[in-house]
């Protein structure tokens, strides 16, 4: 199965298919410091950085699958839901002009699930119809970390997987749910101290407050817009782009040394990336964003088993 992935971050959707057996023979993405780390880990063979409107597709080799975890900005609920009108979301006629040139068997698209509802369903709608229109079934589900991924962290996304040939389509089906049998606990370690970096130390707008609310040693918590951590939260809430902009906005917990932010080897594990992924030297908060950004590792691995079950 040879995958090219649109969008491609820091290479989480590129991951579960390689992991799954797949090869991935081309991807692309914008953003530098999210190239940084998808060649750091994933090779730089396969990757061209740069701006989708300025590729000449007709460079871009054939492909079994492609793959695009287009911006979600535009559609989600924490933004403007601007959609179609944001320039973000125009990036999907960008995968539509791949995919007019590329004819890949098989469209794997990832976003929000606010996507299914936004402007009354009608994008939602525009993205079907206009895969439909090119001769493509289209499947999708909204699945969990939670629910589908065994990982504790709310989030839930809709996953839309279209097919040119209708066997193929009827042969395809979204992964069952599983039980949750990993907690924070089982992922992050709270008995090894980290960097002092990630402490909120007595000196912090916050600490007091912080010190009073938090606990709970198997709890995460997280600072929200009235400045307070206001709730104990049994599996990790959803890790954002905008803790790369916000440093406080980085989920906390209690270990045995104080109060701390999640590091970046603790995001990996909530988004289910293996133990050896790790960032290359660039700024703290372009890994957080980037974390924030990614996808559920174990899901597009469970999506992709489906799917190399499928003859192509």
């Amino acid at each position: 199965m040879r995958v090219g992935s649109m969008f491609a971050g820091i290479g989480g959707i590129c991951l579960g298919f390689k992991l799954a057996g797949a090869e991935i023979v081309w991807a692309n993405e914008i953003d530098r410091y999210a190239c940084q780390t998808y060649r750091y880990v994933l090779g730089s063979g396969f990757l061209i950085e740069g701006d989708i409107k300025k590729i000449n597709i007709g460079n871009i080799p054939d492909m079994d699958v492609l793959t695009a975890g287009f911006p979600c900005q535009p559609f989600s609920i924490m933004g403007k839901q601007q959609g179609f009108a944001d320039p973000r979301g125009t990036l999907y006629y960008e995968i539509l002009r791949v995919i007019d040139e590329k004819q890949p068997q098989i469209v794997f698209l990832e976003n929000v699930k606010n996507l299914v509802e936004h402007d009354n369903g009608r994008t939602f709608y525009t993205i079907c119809a206009t895969l439909a229109d090119r001769g493509y079934i289209v499947k999708h589900s909204i699945l969990g970390a939670h629910t589908h991924g065994n990982i504790p962290q709310y989030r839930d996304r809709i996953f839309i997987v279209a097919f040119l040939d209708p066997k193929k389509a009827n042969m395809f089906n979204f992964p069952h749910s599983l039980p949750l049998t990993k907690s924070i606990n089982d992922l992050i370690n709270r008995d090894i101290q980290v960097s002092d970096s990630y402490y909120y130390n007595s000196t912090h707008q916050y600490y007091e407050q912080l010190n009073n609310k938090m606990t709970n040693n198997f709890a995460i918590y997280r600072i929200d817009d009235s400045g307070v951590a206001i709730r104990a939260w049994d599996l990790c809430p959803a890790l954002k782009a905008n803790m790369g902009t916000y440093t406080d906005r980085v989920p906390l917990i209690r270990d045995a040394f104080g109060i701390r932010k999640l590091t970046p080897a603790d995001c990996l594990a909530l988004q289910g990336f293996p133990k050896k992924y790790r960032f290359p030297n660039i700024p703290i908060k372009e890994i957080y964003k980037q974390l924030g950004n990614t996808v559920c590792v174990p899901i597009i691995l469970r999506i992709a088993k489906e799917l190399r079950k499928i003859p192509l």
